[in-house]
């Protein structure tokens, strides 16, 4: 028997410690990291969000509600007419979103997937302000007042300039951006300056814009269209709009391209720039980035700027792309609210924002034919959206009921089986 330093006895070399648990296979680390991650949470969260928007559908489809008043005699009917409601509303939505196999060609066919892309434009672009406003820990609900002050900067220059093509394009682009990222700034120097929460600053900001956005509407010689008492803006000149992308028969235009530049340059910033790299100390922790020597104050201007010209390219893709011949105070069409949702499903990262801006706007272009097709209520799509946040809020809710593994659970366990192992191995020392 051996003396240890302290005076403690040590067993002899007969005694063997606890063996320790051997290692997991890379199989079993690989499927707990796609288990718990993040990514599985969001699809999860849409295919619950679809199953119970399908409930709905069922629960409201007449020929549902007529075969279930002899449910006892014959539930076979009942059976076949939810089928045939909720396939044929699903159906519908993937028809008038992605491809329609009921087209003449193939032109026509892949029509629905171009709409899809031009809905989803301008939410991945609002999308993309929110989320990188997230990752500094700032809260940006005011998409709607910059969209408004960015749509009304670049339609001024839009129609009342005359410049030659490109040039002018390039100006109303610039001038909508520059109006966007100002109007967020607001809320970011005040949130440096003087520490008031950004959630009430851009709230209110929302209020003011659209309110000097109608006023603006309703003044000659500033928005309002010469010779016209109905508060909406003249057409956007041809130099100054967005070209098309697959030809006149489309709507899809340029700013699905400029969407996808700008989905780079913020992950650009995020993953690979000393910005991106303060951005997110800030948003983890702002007392010890503050300690470690950046300047918080002026990240939450810089991120604020930045997140408001993307919204304000939200803007322009609206008055220069999608609706060019001329716009009212309802340009925004709620995309400054719904990219909040965009941006929780792309969990604040660049290139997930950009795949739930294509999913949303897959919803809002096949929503319009479930409507026509099926008679569904296009509130059913709205319902939908909202059920795929609660999921995403909710992941302990989604892992129960696929039976995934908690992370939260695997590390108690981890930690008690270290807590008797370390006993085990204290107990082999005679004191």
């Amino acid at each position: 028997m051996s003396e240890n330093l302290t005076g403690g006895a040590l067993i002899g070399p007969s005694a063997q410690l606890p063996a320790e648990p051997p290692p997991p296979s890379k199989w079993h680390d690989t499927f707990l990291r796609i288990t718990q991650g993040n990514a599985i949470i969001s699809v999860l969260a849409v295919v619950l969000a679809l199953i119970v928007g399908g409930i709905m559908i069922a629960f409201t489809d007449e020929d549902v509600q007529a075969a279930s008043g002899y449910f006892f005699a014959r539930p076979g009917d009942t059976i076949a007419a939810v089928w045939n409601a909720v396939s044929g509303a699903y159906i519908a939505l993937f028809q008038g979103s992605i491809y329609n196999f009921g087209a003449a060609s193939f032109e026509r066919g892949i029509r629905p997937l171009t709409e899809t892309l031009t809905f989803a434009t301008p939410l991945i672009a609002a999308g993309l302000g929110v989320s990188l406003a997230f990752r500094i820990g700032m809260f940006n609900i005011g998409g709607r007042g910059q969209m408004l002050m960015a749509s009304a900067a670049a339609g001024y220059v839009a129609f009342s300039l005359d410049l030659p093509f490109g040039i002018h394009l390039l100006v109303a682009l610039l001038a909508g951006l520059i109006a966007g990222a100002l109007w967020a700034g607001i809320a970011g120097a005040l949130k440096a300056w003087t520490g008031a929460h950004e959630v009430i600053v851009t709230i209110m900001l929302n209020y003011v814009a659209f309110y000097l956005l109608s006023f603006m509407l309703r003044t000659p010689g500033l928005l309002q269209a010469p010779g016209s008492s109905n508060p909406k803006t003249p057409a956007m000149k041809e130099t100054a709009v967005l070209p098309d992308l697959l030809g006149p028969q489309y709507n899809l235009h340029f700013g699905f391209i400029l969407v996808i530049i700008a989905t780079v340059v913020v992950w650009w910033i995020l993953s690979r720039s000393s910005l991106g790299f303060k951005f997110r100390a800030v948003g983890e922790n702002p007392n010890a980035a503050r300690v470690a020597g950046i300047n918080v104050k002026n990240m939450y201007i810089y991120g604020m700027l930045i997140a408001g010209a993307l919204l304000g390219l939200a803007g322009v893709n609206q008055v220069l792309g999608t609706i060019t011949t001329g716009f009212s105070s309802d340009i925004d069409a709620g995309i400054g609210f719904d990219a909040i949702t965009v941006a929780l499903l792309g969990r604040s990262t660049p290139w997930g924002t950009f795949a739930a801006g294509i999913l949303f706007g897959a919803f809002k272009a096949g929503g319009f034919a479930m409507q026509a097709a099926e008679q569904i209520p296009i509130e059913i799509v709205a319902v939908v959206q909202a059920l795929i946040v609660l999921f995403i809020a909710a992941p302990p809710l989604v892992r129960t009921i696929f039976g995934l593994p908690s992370p939260e659970r695997d590390q108690r366990r981890q930690r008690k089986a270290r807590e008797k192992q370390l006993q085990a191995e204290a107990g082999t020392v005679v004191k």
